[in-house]
């Protein structure tokens, strides 16, 4: 249910959804490979697509509304287990999973919280908090008292994240006013 009950949203199509799942899962499906080769004692290559999966939340979640984002969260968690089980580590695998379903429902409510304020306020602060989370479960689990450098893969990581977030702004406002949800009583698409 959104925070914002007189906010009409656009009806999730079975095209929209499976876009959006297919989205998620690529994305989750190459920041668990990605997250297996470090650049460096700071950083691993995961960091770089691993943001995409809040811009695909904070689209629908704009368009479609809370309950859409969701399904697609919720649908994009099963195609997750199945693809981390299959090409991840098991410790991987379990980390990825906690971490992106933990994170994603935060992002979902953070956005959904701040969506009336400026357009980037809502993507921007969900995104932080999200990330911030995200990065905390996936790599406690994933490679806690492993002799790999984590902690600090960890903050590079988040460093990544945020940076990446903030540059995900402007594909989120190109987009926005395809994806803004529909002006009370109208049925036609507002800014």
């Amino acid at each position: 249910m959104s925070s914002h009950p007189s906010i009409r949203f656009a009806p999730l199509t079975p095209t929209s959804l499976l876009l959006a799942v297919l989205a998620m899962g690529a994305v989750v499906l190459g920041s668990n490979v990605l997250v297996q080769y470090p650049i460096n004692d700071w950083l691993t290559w995961g960091a770089f697509s691993y943001p995409i999966a809040f811009l695909v939340s904070n689209l629908i979640n704009r368009r479609f509304g809370p309950q859409a984002a969701r399904r697609v969260a919720w649908a994009g968690f099963a195609v997750a287990v199945v693809l981390s089980v299959w090409i991840a580590t098991p410790r991987i695998a379990v980390a990825s999973c906690s971490a992106f379903i933990v994170a994603q429902l935060l992002d979902i409510t953070v956005f959904d919280r701040l969506r009336a304020g400026n357009w980037w306020r809502a993507p921007m602060v969900a995104t932080t908090c999200s990330a911030t989370v995200d990065t905390a479960i996936f790599w406690s689990i994933a490679f806690a008292g492993s002799q790999l450098p984590w902690i600090s893969w960890a903050a590079g990581d988040l460093a990544v994240k945020l940076a990446i977030g903030v540059c995900l702004l402007a594909p989120f406002r190109a987009l926005l006013w395809k994806m803004s949800p529909l002006k009370p009583g109208t049925g036609k698409a507002g800014s």
